[in-house]
């Protein structure tokens, strides 16, 4: 693996087959940038072809998990085209994607917060355990935007139909405790417990036969999708790009137009 900027991956020197991925930006409570998707991508692309890693965590550095997608966050360069466009739109859902096609089994090491994106990230993991003070949060609709990244059938999947509505659509903020509850967290752990709860996990996963634990994986990851697939998403990077185009809209709108200027659409 190289080295990255907004991301650090290490390989475990005690137990061979574990990869540690951080999330390293924690000026930004490890807000997910573009830069931040490029390199997670390009470390699950690696991945893809590394067959002596095993088991993945992945955690946040500092005080936090992810505060989720840094809002107004973009490529400096301007969009070639529509085709162009639609793609950028959809960075989180093709970082997501990913996470969820490892053939590593993975687990989401929850520190502090967890919010937006950082929680459909966590919905991509096998198993995920968080710190007693950590607490999630999904306020893409507060925030007016849909949530996407596919994150809504994986939600389903994990917490049911009505309180995946409730927490989507209300925007309520959730503790580990209540995770926990809900069944979105396997284990709660004080916070000073957390890695090493993780890695004691790692270890009983690494003692595994790796063919019947990759095999299990496969079949497991199979049956969720049946259960709510995630192709019912397709439309995902549509729903982003009409709501970038509503905002721009009501940005518009509610700037007093001077005189003679054409009135903002409504």
């Amino acid at each position: 693996m190289p080295k990255y900027e907004n991301i650090i991956v290490t390989r475990d020197k005690k137990l061979p087959g574990l990869m540690t991925i951080t999330l390293n930006r924690p000026e930004k409570l490890n807000a997910l940038n573009v830069a931040l998707h490029d390199e997670l991508q390009d470390a699950c692309h690696k991945l893809e072809s590394d067959f002596e890693t095993r088991v993945l965590i992945l955690t946040g550095a500092g005080r936090a998990f992810s505060a989720g997608a840094q809002i107004g966050d973009r490529r400096e360069s301007t969009p070639a085209n529509d085709v162009d466009r639609r793609a950028r739109a959809s960075i989180g859902g093709k970082t997501s994607d990913m996470l969820d096609r490892l053939e590593q089994v993975t687990i989401g090491a929850v520190n502090g917060l967890a919010v937006g994106g950082a929680v459909v990230f966590l919905s991509c993991l096998d198993v995920r355990i968080a710190s007693e003070d950590a607490w999630f949060s999904i306020p893409e609709v507060e925030l007016d935007l849909p949530l996407t990244w596919q994150a809504l059938p994986r939600l389903m999947r994990e917490l049911g139909p009505a309180r995946t509505k409730e927490l989507v659509m209300a925007c309520e903020r959730f503790t580990a405790e209540q995770a926990e509850r809900w069944g979105f967290v396997n284990h709660v752990y004080p916070a000073d417990q957390l890695m090493p709860e993780a890695r004691k996990l790692a270890s009983r996963l690494l003692s595994m036969d790796p063919l019947s634990l990759a095999s299990t994986k496969s079949a497991c990851s199979a049956l969720a999708n049946m259960m709510v697939p995630v192709e019912v998403t397709w439309s995902d990077r549509e729903m982003m790009l009409l709501a970038y185009r509503q905002g721009a809209l009501r940005a518009q709108s509610s700037q007093k137009p001077e005189v003679g200027s054409r009135r903002a659409l409504p």
